[in-house]
């Protein structure tokens, strides 16, 4: 069956560096949109970044722009979050996602409802 899974989250202190990845297993995702989520104690899990298939259109939430940097490797089915400039407010659980259910448009990637296949997710703690 399919699978995500992620790796490479931990403690970080604010200011650091982390880099998260997505191992994805059972099927291929290289013609596959993919995306990262996070989800903070207490709130509804939000959309932290996209990128297309070919890796040529990323997008992010605003509030991680110039800070995280998703990548992907096709030829290993693994997408990545590079994670710099860490803040205490980027603590939260981070989950992958793979296959988008519509177009590569914001009103898709962002909406935790057009994915498929999501991962188990990875603890992400920035310390003051």
């Amino acid at each position: 069956q399919v699978q995500l899974v992620e790796s490479g989250g931990g403690l970080v202190q604010a200011g650091g560096s982390l880099r998260l990845s997505c191992a994805a297993s059972g099927r291929t995702f290289s013609g596959d949109a993919m995306g990262w989520f996070r989800q903070a104690p207490g709130k509804e899990r939000e959309f932290v970044a996209a990128i297309s298939w070919s890796g040529v259109e990323r997008y992010y939430d605003d509030s991680v722009k110039g800070r995280l940097t998703i990548s992907r490797d096709n030829a290993n089915n693994t997408v990545y979050l590079q994670m710099n400039s860490v803040k205490p407010e980027d603590t939260a659980v981070y989950y992958c996602a793979a296959d988008l259910r519509g177009p590569f448009l914001s009103s898709w990637y962002s909406s935790r409802s057009s994915w498929n296949y999501w991962g188990q997710g990875t603890q992400v703690t920035v310390s003051s």
